[in-house]
């Protein structure tokens, strides 16, 4: 019942009911309401994951996804690159 309320109160403002856009992120102002605390993060370890930012928010009672996190950092224009690893010894024979 909700929902053929919903689509006629939809014709009766824009003059026709049509779907919006699926999808999205609905509740990103919870994680920008944290933003210091991910700058800060990042800022104190540069090689930081997406899981050990959330085992930060854990640590504050604060639940959060890595995908909400990750769509956080992409939304702020965020980005970051793990540190490449050291090259392989090169002088070792391989057979």
């Amino acid at each position: 019942m909700a929902t053929a309320v919903h689509w006629r109160q939809m014709r009766l403002a824009h003059g026709r009911a049509i779907a919006g856009k699926p999808g999205g992120d609905q509740r990103h102002f919870r994680t920008d309401a944290h933003a210091e605390l991910i700058r800060a993060m990042l800022n104190d370890n540069g090689n930081i994951t997406l899981a050990e930012i959330r085992s930060g928010f854990a640590a504050q009672g604060i639940g959060v996804g890595i995908g909400t996190l990750r769509r956080f950092l992409e939304r702020h224009g965020i980005t970051r690159k793990k540190r490449p690893g050291t090259r392989s010894n090169k002088t070792a024979p391989m057979s």
